[in-house]
């Protein structure tokens, strides 16, 4: 009964409180809510000239063509970097039309020469190949009768002047990427850039845990400080088998960790290129990347 009454109080005690006017905000939010209505019709001027801004704003979408930015042009032909490009138009050493452009931002039209350094440039279409590299192959250019370029591997894809993407000695296994993307090339030599690569090492010994612990907190090469972002025994496997992930682009700091702490580097297997992985990729074959790998590429 005092739990009744006490509610009863409490019903009771509401028209009494300041509570009770909070059932009628109802009609003083939409008084609130029509207030901007109201306002609306005093910025009709305002409103008059949106659809001019817009009509303003889409006059330039009918002007779209295959023109290209100067900087683009050379950069698709193969021979450098945009960035570099923009020097070299600077200085004078690209014409188009036989007229020399020093304007940076000159749109190349569809059917114009562009002469850059004394040779007429040839865009290709940017082509993005993956290989799972074998043994016995290297990315140097240098004549060496005991190894083969990996470019054989990849000859007959296309057409275009692709390059790998970093460098593999002939022991080294694994993802290689190529393309005659000049800035994606520049991108992933870059010391600061992001993508991870993930290698699978083989010893010549069981590493040591405390050694493991030890290059998991970064290892010091040649006086630089190198951060690992993970190092793991690989499940099922002896202890001399290594899973490694880090952002360097040069593999043969992998080599160079483990020999820092006396560890002979049987094999390195990169399983793993800035998310590309080479599952249903046999070891020797090639593919292109598809679409959707490419932007995550660009995007890394």
């Amino acid at each position: 009964m005092n739990k009744k009454e006490g509610k009863n109080n409490r019903g009771g005690s509401r028209p009494n409180s300041s509570r009770p006017n909070s059932n009628k905000p109802k009609p003083a939010m939409a008084k609130r809510a029509q207030g901007p209505k109201k306002a609306k019709p005093v910025t009709d001027e305002a409103a008059s000239k949106r659809p001019t801004k817009v009509a303003q704003n889409n006059v330039p979408k009918p002007l779209k063509s295959d023109d290209i930015r100067l900087n683009k042009y050379i950069s698709n032909s193969g021979v450098c970097s945009r960035r570099d490009a923009d020097i070299y138009i600077q200085s004078g050493n690209v014409k188009v039309n036989g007229e020399v452009i020093t304007e940076m931002g000159h749109k190349v039209k569809p059917g114009d020469v562009v002469n850059f350094d004394g040779a007429v440039l040839t865009p290709e279409r940017k082509e993005y190949i993956v290989l799972n590299k074998p043994k016995n192959f290297t990315t140097s250019n240098e004549d060496d009768a005991d190894h083969r370029n990996v470019l054989e591997l990849v000859r007959a894809a296309t057409k275009a002047k692709i390059q790998p993407i970093g460098r593999m000695d002939k022991n080294t296994t694994g993802l290689l990427v190529f393309t005659n993307d000049t800035d994606m090339i520049r991108k992933f030599s870059l010391p600061n850039q992001k993508s991870t690569k993930i290698y699978q090492v083989s010893l010549d010994k069981n590493l040591k845990f405390e050694d493991l612990e030890k290059i998991a907190t970064g290892v010091t090469l040649d006086g630089h400080k190198l951060f690992v972002d993970e190092i793991s025994y690989i499940d099922n496997e002896p202890k001399t088998e290594i899973g490694l992930k880090l952002r360097t682009p040069n593999v043969k700091v992998v080599r160079a960790i483990f020999e820092s702490f006396k560890y002979d580097v049987l094999k390195i297997d990169r399983v793993s290129f800035a998310g590309l992985t080479k599952k249903n990729l046999p070891r020797g074959n090639w593919r292109f990347l598809t679409e959707q790998e490419i932007i995550n590429l660009k995007n890394v």
